[in-house]
């Protein structure tokens, strides 16, 4: 456990002096991905994006 706090200790200590977080980017990332996932196969692309 002392490892993972020496090896991370910046991104820490990040969060407690701007209270910052990469859960914006993680939430976009899941929303790619899961849009990724629903167009596999799609072979009209405009009517896809339509709907």
């Amino acid at each position: 456990m002392s490892r993972t706090i020496i090896n991370h200790y910046q991104t820490i200590l990040n969060y407690f002096d701007n209270i910052s977080t990469n859960a914006s980017a993680e939430s976009f990332n899941a929303k790619i991905k899961a849009f990724r996932l629903k167009f596999r196969g799609v072979r009209n692309v405009e009517f896809f994006l339509l709907g």
